[in-house]
C-alpha cells in the first residue's frame, strides 16, 4: 500500500438523538476528497473511536468505504478490549475497509512481548493489513516493530510518544529489517508542528487531524512542506498551528472537540463530542474562529 498526500481522519457526526448521524458523516467525508487526501482513517482517534459500539464502528466504516468509493485507502480503527479491537477489525473487514490502525489496548499496560502479542492478535483476525500505533499503554521497542515486520500483514508504524530517539531506532530497524514497503508516520496531536523533526528522522508520512476541519490550510502546509517551500510552511506554522497548538493544550481532549467545533462553526453539524471528552467554551470558540481565519488567510496567499 503506497500512500500520498495528507492522511485525512475524519470526527464521527452525533445527530440530536446521540446517534451517530450517517449523512452528515458522508458529507464531511465527500467534501474533503477534492482535497486530495492520502487516504482516509475513519473510526479512529479524531473520530472517537474510543466511544464508539462495534455496531457505530462498523456503520462508521460502511458509510466512509461508500463515499470513497475506490479513490484512496480507507484503513479503520480497532483497538480497545482486545475482544472490542477484534470485532472492530472484523466489521471494518465485513464493511469494506482497505487496512486497520490498531489503536491500544484499554487501560492496563503489559510488557513489551504483551503487546506484540495484541498486535499480532488483531493482525490474525482477519485478512486486513494493520498499521501499529505506538501511543497510550501501546510502547514497543526497536526490537518490538523488527519483529512485527517480519509479519507481512504488518504494514507501518505509527509514532504518538514523541521519542525522537526510539523512533530513530524505529526507522532504522525496519530499514535492517527489508521492509522497503513498511509505512512509517508521525501520529504525534496537530503532526505539522512537528513533521519537519519527523521527516528528518525517516519519517515521511503524518495524520492530519486539521484536514478534517481546514481541508484548504492543512493541503497549504502539505503542499509547502512537499515542495519545500520553507518559508510558506513557516508561515502557517506560526499564523495557524501552533495557536492552535496553545489553544489545544487548555484542555484535555481539544485534539478531537476542537476539530468538531471548527467544522460546527463552518457550518457542519456534526453535533458534540462523546464524553469523557468535552466541548469548547464560548471563550474558546471565539478564540477558534480567530485562528481559522488567520489559518485561511495565510492558505489563500
Amino acid at each position: 500500500m503506497k500512500l500520498d498526500g495528507v492522511l485525512f481522519f475524519p470526527v464521527t457526526p452525533f445527530g440530536a438523538d446521540g446517534a451517530v448521524d450517517v449523512e452528515v458523516l458522508k458529507e464531511h467525508i465527500a467534501s474533503r476528497l477534492p482535497h486530495r487526501p492520502g487516504a482516509v482513517f475513519p473510526a479512529c482517534g479524531t473520530g472517537e473511536f474510543h466511544a464508539l459500539s462495534i455496531d457505530e464502528v462498523r456503520t462508521v466504516v460502511a458509510a466512509a468505504v461508500e463515499t470513497v468509493n475506490g479513490q484512496v485507502p480507507v484503513i479503520a480503527g480497532a483497538g480497545g478490549p482486545l475482544g472490542h479491537a477484534l470485532a472492530a477489525a472484523r466489521a471494518a473487514e465485513e464493511a469494506g475497509a482497505d487496512a486497520l490502525l490498531v489503536l491500544p489496548p484499554y487501560l492496563v499496560s503489559g510488557p513489551t512481548d504483551g503487546v506484540v502479542a495484541y498486535i499480532e492478535a488483531v493482525a490474525g483476525a482477519g485478512s486486513l493489513p494493520v498499521i501499529v500505533y505506538h501511543r497510550g499503554t501501546a510502547k514497543f521497542t526497536a526490537k518490538a516493530i523488527a519483529q512485527l515486520a517480519g509479519n507481512p500483514n504488518v504494514i507501518g508504524f505509527k509514532d504518538g510518544i514523541g521519542d525522537v530517539g526510539l523512533a530513530q531506532e524505529i526507522v532504522s530497524a525496519v530499514r535492517a529489517s527489508g521492509r522497503e514497503d513498511f509505512l512509517l508516520f508521525n501520529g504525534l496531536l496537530t503532526a505539522e508542528l512537528t513533521q519537519g523533526a519527523y521527516r528528518g528522522l525517516g519519517i515521511p508520512l503524518y495524520s492530519s487531524a486539521a484536514f478534517a476541519m481546514a481541508p484548504e490550510i492543512a493541503t497549504a502546509y502539505y503542499d509547502a512542506y512537499a515542495s519545500g517551500d520553507e518559508d510558506r510552511r513557516q508561515a502557517l506554522l506560526d499564523g495557524f498551528f501552533a495557536p492552535l497548538v496553545r489553544l489545544r493544550d487548555q484542555t484535555p481532549g481539544f485534539g478531537v472537540s476542537l476539530i468538531k467545533a471548527g467544522l460546527r462553526l463552518n457550518g457542519l453539524a456534526v453535533g458534540p463530542v462523546r464524553p469523557p471528552l468535552v466541548d469548547p467554551t464560548e471563550g474558546q470558540l471565539v478564540e477558534l474562529k480567530a485562528i481559522l481565519a488567520k489559518g485561511h488567510e495565510l492558505a489563500g496567499r
